[in-house]
């Protein structure tokens, strides 16, 4: 496998878990911040639920109570009841509108309520310049309240299908069923009163009345059905009580016609009034319960903020670690990679170069002759070999070892490859044999030059591992030919200067002798031309 395929591979192993881990993490995320949001907006729903079940529950009939005392009495502390209790409606309001998420938590149902909301407050605006005014003496401008009141109602109960935890839902609808079951008994006990307190001929506002039994009954409906909490508990064991009863017996009569007596309409009139009381005070603890609700979702959402941005973290580490992990991953592959390369190319000089002396071996020498003699064809005339062998090198060996002769052939090869021509082509021939092809050179030229080498090898001193310097000599063989197309007998010029080195030899060593130059044959030139030219195969 090619390393850049397993940089691949590697990269794809490091990369796809990674990426289906973040794929993963984003999903989490996204499911986490959604939760996030939704705590958010429960926690500002219930911040809203409360405000406005404490405003129905609370402000609004304090201020239509204020307002009364001061129609009946207007002296300066009814009065100044009836401006605390503005001042108190109003605040609570204004709170009650910064409260409200944006309008695009908002459906339209619930824009429209508070829009209605918002009229009604601007009658109560209205009715209060009146009061000051003096233009309600001898009436009761509670309709406008009570009307505010209603509108409140159903702001708060638009709110419930935008909920999302089941805990403040379930309170939402415990708040509701309170407020439903309070302002109906509310509506039948001011209409019974006032049915009771005129005369014989008056007219029971029937309408009115079944309007208050059944927001009554929605309350309970919404009590019964929709919780199971401790608050609902309570308010169904009260209004189990004999007392009650009774009460809701003479509701019944009312409502049917009948005029009960005057000790049965204050026994009435008690029971009712203590229904009211008991049922505003858990109107109270119940908006009290959903604003410690919205404290804990705020908690929450708090909570849940700090693990997203915990988990957001902990994926921006675990991406720096992989990233990190892959980058090293790729360094050490291309580190690999150049080692493989480095390793290849040493293999491959290897196979060309002679280990010992770092010259061409003869396979190296086959193909960087072939390049050479190519180069030299259209700009030289002549080819000359230089074939040299060290004097005596067997005695070398036997008497100072084979550390020593490889020291030795080292040496020599570093004096020849220094001594040549920086375009000869020099290599070790073969034990302590060494062949050097001089281009653009006659057999004189290379003579010249082989003399020079020579010298500096016999000059040479060689130092052995032993510590011991060695002085070698060597003998040379040269031979030359024209450098022509249709002549590449390359291995007779190998052959003459073996030749011409046989005569150095015999001649006593230490010597150079040049061979007669090599004609080119009649025959052999023809069969060239005819073939187109072309290397000898031998080569």
């Amino acid at each position: 496998m090619k390393f850049e395929t397993i940089k691949r591979v590697i990269l794809a192993a490091i990369m796809l878990p990674f990426v289906f881990m973040l794929i993963e993490g984003v999903v989490v995320i996204r499911s986490s911040v959604n939760q996030y949001w939704n705590l958010e907006k429960d926690r500002q729903f219930a911040d809203v639920l409360a405000r406005g079940g404490s405003i129905a529950a609370t402000e609004i009939l304090t201020e239509i109570g204020a307002t009364r005392r001061y129609l009946a009495d207007p002296s300066s502390r009814t009065a100044i009841d009836m401006q605390q209790s503005r001042v108190t409606l109003d605040r609570e309001r204004h709170a009650f509108y910064a409260s409200l998420p944006s309008r695009d938590a908002l459906d339209e149902g619930l824009v429209g309520e508070l829009s209605i909301l918002s009229l009604a407050y601007s009658r109560i605006v209205a009715a209060r310049s009146a009061v000051d005014q003096g233009r309600y003496a001898g009436s009761d401008p509670g309709s406008i309240y009570w009307y505010a009141a209603l509108k409140q109602l159903a702001v708060v109960d638009a709110l419930s299908p935008l909920i999302s935890d089941p805990v403040l839902l379930e309170k939402s609808n415990q708040l509701m069923g309170i407020l439903l079951t309070y302002y109906g008994e509310r509506l039948i006990t001011g209409i019974g009163t006032r049915y009771l307190n005129q005369g014989v001929s008056a007219r029971l506002p029937v309408e009115l009345f079944v309007q208050g039994k059944v927001m009554l009954g929605e309350g309970m409906d919404h009590m019964v059905f929709h919780s199971s909490a401790p608050v609902v508990r309570n308010i169904v064991a009260y209004l189990g009580r004999s007392s009650q009863v009774k009460a809701n017996a003479i509701t019944d009569a009312i409502l049917a016609g009948s005029r009960p007596t005057r000790v049965v309409h204050d026994v009435w009139a008690a029971a009712q009034s203590e229904r009211m009381a008991f049922l505003q005070q858990k109107m109270i603890e119940a908006a009290k319960d959903i604003h410690e609700t919205g404290e804990n979702l705020s908690t929450r959402s708090h909570i849940h903020l700090t693990r997203i941005l915990a988990l957001c973290a902990g994926l921006l580490i675990l991406a720096t670690l992989v990233l990190l992990l892959a980058a090293k991953g790729l360094r050490l592959i291309d580190r690999l990679t150049q080692d493989r390369e480095a390793l290849v190319g040493e293999l491959r000089s290897a196979a060309q170069t002679d280990l010992l002396t770092g010259l061409y071996n003869r396979r190296g020498f086959e193909v960087a002759a072939s390049a050479l003699l190519t180069q030299a064809e259209h700009g030289s005339r002549w080819i000359s070999v230089v074939l040299f062998d060290l004097d005596h090198f067997k005695k070398i060996n036997d008497v100072h070892g084979h550390d020593a002769g490889d020291a030795v052939l080292r040496h020599v090869a570093g004096v020849a490859r220094e001594n040549f021509r920086s375009f000869d082509l020099l290599v070790r021939h073969g034990g302590e044999e060494f062949l050097a092809l001089l281009p653009d050179s006659t057999p004189d030229d290379a003579a010249i030059v082989a003399e020079r080498v020579r010298l500096a090898i016999e000059a040479a001193e060689i130092p052995l591992p032993s510590s011991d310097v060695l002085k070698v000599t060597a003998s040379f063989g040269c031979a030359g030919r024209a450098n022509e197309a249709t002549n590449r007998n390359f291995e007779d010029l190998v052959k003459r200067a073996d030749l011409a080195l046989y005569a150095a030899k015999a001649s006593g060593r230490n010597c150079v002798v040049s061979g007669p130059i090599m004609p080119v044959p009649v025959q052999e030139e023809r069969r060239k031309a005819a073939s187109g030219g072309g290397f000898d195969s031998r080569i």
